[in-house]
């Protein structure tokens, strides 16, 4: 009798242990968007990513891949994040400010995403994003992207007044130092805007403007660039904490290889800038004083506003973020 008892009772706990083991090993599918077009190449990349996930990841991590902009408005992207509508977004800070103003300091860091794992700024960015957005940053999928100002009117120095400029958060302190008139708009938005005379023109980074037809309105690109377009994966806080150890590590271990193929985008930029020239837009540079002040003030005037934002923020970050 006792040992029929034994025996009921092993295999209840081995019925339970199996059932504890399934439920670790179920397969979980993860939603992915973008504040990015679909045909965008940080987009294209992006699905490069996910399929590679999902084929080492079987029967235990999958992506779903829901959309761009069409699926959820540029600027909702992060709200659907931090909330878990999405598990998963590829996005720039400069899209979910609304979220937290902290978000479009990334634009600052002056080192790789390599350095920033070693150097303690990932782990600090990690925190805040914790705390402040509910989030989880995991990686960055595009770095040595320098922003611009893309022009329909030619200028002979540093200064915007009077002209209408397109704007994220990304420039707005910026190019109101430089006097100009700031509007903000969804990148869809910008063909028209340049097409109606609504904006003069538009901040963005070297790369990208074919692929939304801006090149057609443009003409003229100021040198020297500033800043650094980051454009990472953010996850939902939560959905970040249900997973199981194996599939942190998967989720990890992709994006890390991934970022070691960033150099990818030095190649890139120098191919759009001669692929503007070709298009004829004009490059208008300043001599080499002018020059090296224009990138200097921009670099102060974001972090006197990162500052007055989020003052304890901002401190922990520049150290981290300048180049020695």
């Amino acid at each position: 009798m006792k040992t029929h008892t034994w025996l009921r009772a092993a295999a209840l706990a081995f019925g339970l242990s199996a059932a504890s083991g399934a439920a670790l090993a179920q397969e979980v599918t993860l939603k992915l968007g973008t504040g990015f077009a679909e045909n965008s190449m940080y987009v294209k990349r992006l699905l490069d990513w996910a399929a590679k996930v999902n084929a080492e990841g079987k029967g235990q991590l999958q992506i779903n891949f829901i959309g761009g902009p069409k699926a959820i408005p540029t600027f909702e992207v992060g709200k659907s994040v931090r909330s878990g509508v999405i598990d998963l977004a590829l996005n720039t800070g400069a899209f979910y400010t609304n979220v937290m103003v902290e978000s479009d300091f990334l634009k600052l860091t002056q080192m790789p995403i390599a350095e920033q794992r070693k150097n303690g700024a990932f782990d600090a960015i990690n925190a805040v994003w914790n705390e402040k957005g509910g989030m989880q940053y995991l990686g960055r999928f595009v770095e040595n992207q320098p922003f611009h100002i893309y022009l329909t009117k030619r200028i002979e120095k540093p200064d915007l007044t009077g002209l209408k400029i397109r704007i994220t958060p990304v420039y707005r302190d910026f190019f109101q130092a430089l006097g100009a008139t700031v509007i903000t708009t969804a990148p869809g938005e910008v063909y028209t805007a340049l097409e109606r005379g609504v904006v003069d023109g538009y901040g963005w980074p070297i790369g990208g403007i074919f692929d939304l037809a801006w090149h057609e309105k443009t003409k003229f690109r100021v040198e020297p660039a500033f800043y650094d377009a980051e454009v990472s994966i953010i996850m939902n806080l939560q959905s970040w904490n249900k997973l199981n150890p194996a599939q942190r590590a998967l989720l990890t271990r992709s994006i890390i290889e991934f970022e070691a193929g960033n150099t990818y985008w030095n190649q890139y930029a120098a191919e759009e800038s001669d692929r503007q020239t070709k298009a004829g837009i004009q490059t208008i540079r300043f001599d080499e004083a002018t020059a090296r002040t224009f990138r200097e003030r921009a670099y102060e005037v974001a972090w006197a506003a990162a500052a007055k934002q989020s003052p304890d923020v901002a401190a922990r970050f520049r150290p981290l973020f300048t180049k020695k």
